[in-house]
């Protein structure tokens, strides 16, 4: 409905409310299943109407009578015989006026028989804003940047890495004694275990756990058994998925485990089903007892706290101690060099390939290529709004584990080249980073978009993003971490070494 035209100048101000709300309930009758009857949507539409009585009499005296034809407390505008229009003169209130204004509330329900199928009565909510020109536009930047990386990692596979096994191959022809240079040099060295390196299987298990069940996950959801209509099967889903993946998290922990000389595969194994799983359920039940302090019906009771224990105790546990079990049984991973019973010492090393200068780079480019569909996804877990394009979030998924990987081949490859063999821990921090700009943007997202009065409603936002960019370091460190490992055997694996 159109808006009033403002007053003139020198009138009197007025305020136009809406009193009055028109239900058209959308119902559909399925006739070849036999279901009957279903409510497949509505529609709320408001109306300003200034009403009038019958009789004109004063309404407080109407207060518990019945209304209706025969009644006195019955009105002119809001009637069976002459529903409410447009075309009706509107609600006004003159700020002006001293004392109190009447003002009567109503509503009207309507039925309406729709074409809306129950089975697709949710895509109304796809309609309300148009975005998927966004979305592609995210998945084509995107995209550009994977490109970008896949070509510089081309050309240090293709170009780069062919010049050296060329010089390398010249080199033993001519002269045996010839000095190495390059990553050649730390042959002796790449593969040396590194300082906590149980640590390190137990952190690869995890992040494979998550990434397994996040691939499921996604399948399921863009199969379409994950619908907006029962609120929580997403979370529910993502919970029984990841306890039955335990297995996989396992078996991967133990056979790094073993390939590090590691002896107590079981204390292995039990670090690796409990260190995730123990650290995120540690800040929910904080967060559950902060809630259950306000009184608020949203908190979780004890006994589905319980239920929760007994899936983690008695399914995610035994699961990936059977992992870890067939894992650490299996043929120990051979690597293609020796190494050296003395560490060499890694010299001065350049900016590029400084610390700190890595973790900056690896953790923005994967988070630059998929923040739009961070964006979204913010939006419908904190503003309530509905999310299932899950075909874009798979797109976006894949983009983000292949920028892990590519940037973390270039800057480990560019770190051997400068003679620092200590790859392990900086190849899985510095993919993993981009939790931490993850973590920081939804700072600022919580500061532009939502509005938190209270302390306990800070407390919860900042506590679950925690374990949100845990777990995001957790899947995109392992994902570098393995593309790394990968990229590391496969050259040293084929250059001759005495």
């Amino acid at each position: 409905r159109p808006a009033p035209p403002p007053p003139p100048p020198g009138a009197k101000r007025k305020i136009y409310l809406f009193n009055h709300l028109r239900f058209t309930v959308l119902i559909n009758e399925d006739t070849s299943k036999r279901a009957g009857i279903r409510v497949v949507g509505f529609e709320v539409e408001p109306y300003s109407i200034a009403h009038t009585h019958v009789n004109q009499i004063d309404w407080d005296q109407c207060v518990g009578k019945p209304a209706g034809l025969k009644g006195q407390c019955s009105l002119n505008t809001c009637t069976q015989a002459k529903p409410v229009t447009q075309n009706q003169a509107p609600m006004s209130i003159d700020v002006n006026k001293k004392g109190p204004q009447e003002i009567i509330w109503t509503y009207d329900v309507t039925f309406k028989a729709s074409p809306i199928r129950w089975s697709t009565r949710w895509d109304t909510y796809l309609h309300l804003s148009d975005d998927a020109e966004v979305h592609w536009f995210s998945i084509l930047n995107s995209f550009t940047i994977v490109l970008f990386l896949a070509g510089i990692v081309a050309m240090i596979m293709v170009r780069t890495l062919r010049r050296d096994f060329q010089r390398y191959q010249e080199q033993d022809i001519l002269e045996d004694g010839a000095e190495e240079t390059g990553w050649k040099l730390v042959h002796g060295d790449v593969f040396r275990p590194p300082k906590m390196a149980g640590w390190l299987a137990v952190f690869i298990g995890t992040g494979v756990q998550l990434a397994v069940s996040t691939c499921f996950l996604m399948l399921f959801a863009c199969l379409g058994f994950l619908s907006p209509a029962n609120r929580g099967a997403l979370m529910q889903a993502m919970l029984f998925i990841f306890v039955f993946m335990g297995i996989f998290g396992g078996f991967t922990s133990a056979r790094f485990f073993r390939m590090f000389k590691g002896n107590r595969w079981r204390s292995n194994a039990l670090w690796t089903a409990m260190l995730f799983p123990g650290i995120s359920f540690g800040i929910f039940f904080v967060l559950n007892m902060l809630i259950w302090g306000q009184k608020s019906s949203g908190a979780v009771p004890f006994g589905t706290l319980f239920a929760l224990l007994l899936m983690w105790l008695g399914i995610s546990a035994p699961l990936t101690l059977v992992g870890a079990f067939f894992g650490y049984r299996k043929q120990q991973i051979e690597n293609p060099t020796r190494t050296n019973q003395i560490p060499r010492q890694v010299p001065a090393q350049p900016w590029f390939v400084n610390y700190w200068f890595n973790l900056f780079v690896c953790g923005l480019l994967p988070f630059g290529a998929v923040f739009v569909e961070v964006f979204y996804v913010l939006s419908s877990i904190w503003l309530h709004q509905f999310y299932y394009m899950f075909g874009f979030l798979f797109l976006v998924l894949v983009i983000l584990w292949l920028t892990c990987a590519e940037i973390t081949v270039v800057m480990c490859y560019f770190q051997l080249c400068c003679e620092d063999y200590h790859w392990w821990w900086r190849s899985y921090v510095s993919s993993g980073c981009c939790s931490v700009y993850l973590f920081f943007y939804s700072l600022y997202y919580a500061r532009t978009k939502l509005q938190m009065a209270r302390g306990v409603a800070v407390a919860l936002y900042v506590g679950y993003m925690m374990i949100v960019s845990y777990s995001m370091f957790l899947i995109t460190g392992s994902v570098g971490f393995l593309a790394a490992f990968w990229f590391v055997r496969k050259i040293y694996g084929a250059v001759k070494i005495d």
